[in-house]
């Protein structure tokens, strides 16, 4: 999978997501750091990236119809610092059938994920 991170995970994810044999690139090696919203999302979606954020301006799915981009997670866990989110999303990449989220909006919670895939 091509996946983008936002500047709001840890850079470290890109090199346990590289592990798992996804393409990882990140906002701030990218040079995006402090890039409005939109921007940022259509760098993604221009290079075919699955996007992962904490940031809240993505989770309106009105906004963010699945089928209509490349796939968004959003993440939003209760403590939201360096390690909880590299074991969070590390679990998710090693259990969940990520490869088959393409064009899905997902968000996960520390216990749960929601997928909403195109009909």
């Amino acid at each position: 999978m091509k996946i983008k991170l936002d500047e709001n995970i840890p850079v470290r994810v890109a090199s346990i997501l590289a592990n798992l044999g996804h393409d990882t690139d990140t906002v701030p090696t990218e040079g995006l750091g402090g890039r409005n919203d939109q921007d940022i999302w259509e760098v993604a979606q221009k290079m075919s990236r699955f996007f992962i954020t904490q940031d809240l301006d993505f989770s309106n799915i009105k906004n963010f119809i699945p089928g209509t981009h490349q796939g968004l997670l959003i993440l939003r866990l209760r403590d939201p610092g360096r390690n909880t989110l590299l074991q969070r999303i590390e679990t998710i990449f090693k259990t969940e059938d990520v490869n088959g989220w393409e064009g899905c909006f997902v968000v996960a919670t520390d216990r749960k994920i929601r997928v909403r895939c195109p009909r």
